[in-house]
């Protein structure tokens, strides 16, 4: 997404988000103003982890921005992530990334429009993600485990459960890496659940 960045002083991320690349690595991005803030605080009373140290002497550790390593990242993960940072440079770039899932988005849009029994968990649009969409069902808990459940079973979606402390319904991921065509491949078989199990 387009990211308003005079607003953020620190941003994290990690790469099996988006790009589908590999877990446990993550991407710091720090303002000016978080980087002072950096230097100008000193945890004297107490011990900082290692991997939480970002400062040298009184000044952010430049090093660690440069290619110096704090543990040892896979390279095969780095080759990975430089693969798929090449691939959406082939479709566009950010704005090519951010169409796609607008696009994917869209798909979901028109299904939950025509069948009153989904909903987006975000009701307002705007507050609405076009990468991790959830949806509720009007149905028991119980019964979207089962639908979750039926939908894994004909291989047709994996994974699409709502988050453990969210309320029950779906997750599907509308991110880049998705072609808009599997996610209407998979609305049929979505509906045809429900109404096996609701």
């Amino acid at each position: 997404m387009d990211i308003p960045w005079e607003k953020c002083d620190v941003t994290t991320y990690s790469w099996q988000k988006v790009l589908g690349g590999e877990g446990a690595h993550g991407v710091l991005i720090l303002s000016p103003r978080a980087v002072a803030r950096l230097e100008s605080f000193s945890p004297a009373d107490r011990p900082l982890p290692k991997i939480f140290r970002l400062t040298k002497k009184g000044e952010l550790d430049g090093g660690i921005f440069e290619g110096s390593t704090i543990n040892t990242p896979s390279m095969l993960c780095v080759e990975d992530y430089i693969d798929a940072l090449e691939w959406s440079d082939s479709i566009g770039g950010l704005g090519g990334l951010v169409d796609k899932s607008r696009a994917n988005l869209r798909v979901l849009e028109d299904f939950v429009a025509e069948n009153d029994w989904v909903h987006f968990l975000a009701a307002e649009p705007e507050s609405r993600s076009s990468t991790s969409v959830c949806l509720t069902l009007d149905c028991e808990p119980a019964a979207v485990k089962e639908i979750v459940a039926l939908l894994e079973a004909e291989d047709v979606a994996y994974d699409i459960g709502a988050y453990r402390d969210a309320p029950a319904g779906l997750r599907i991921w509308c991110g880049a890496t998705v072609e808009a065509q599997d996610i209407a491949d998979m609305l049929p078989w979505l509906d045809w659940a429900f109404h096996e199990v609701a």
